[in-house]
């Protein structure tokens, strides 16, 4: 999750996920999004390994751990974690890992596009990526007619 613009940015589906498998869906993140300057994670293996220690280094970016106990530290991706969890797994029965990936990303998509938020203004992360987008390229703009002159 962005906790910029609330964006939902993968879901991953699997019977047992490791540090090799979260690597391997940073990766194309990286090269969609560009790397961030921090990863803030809770302290599961998952995040707490060699790899995920490696692919920060390799990447320049620092990964910053939650207190255990202590889900408040990383309050945003508690309450998505809530929130999906609730509205899909509590409430569905997938018969193959298959299923499960296509109807949660079809979830996932569902909430970037349709759910406004009151921390963006009641607009969707959609929206609001679209936003900062017009705002970077106006602002990129007039510098660039400013440096010319």
């Amino acid at each position: 999750m962005d906790i910029y613009t609330r964006e939902s940015l993968a879901i991953e589906v699997g019977q047992s996920l490791k540090g090799e498998y979260v690597v391997r869906v940073l990766n194309p993140l990286k090269q969609e999004r560009g790397v961030p300057k921090l990863l803030f994670c809770d302290n599961g293996p998952e995040f707490t390994g060699q790899m995920m220690d490696l692919w920060a280094y390799r990447n320049g970016v620092k990964i910053g751990f939650s207190r255990p106990g202590k889900p408040t530290d990383n309050a945003f991706v508690e309450s998505f974690n809530g929130t999906f969890r609730a509205e899909y797994l509590d409430t569905n029965w997938f018969q193959a890992l298959a299923e499960a990936k296509q109807i949660i990303e079809a979830w996932r998509r569902e909430y970037n596009e349709s759910r406004p938020h009151r921390a963006l203004a009641n607009r969707t992360p959609e929206e609001f990526v679209s936003q900062v987008a017009v705002n970077r390229d106006l602002a990129e703009t007039k510098t660039s007619r400013f440096l010319t002159l």
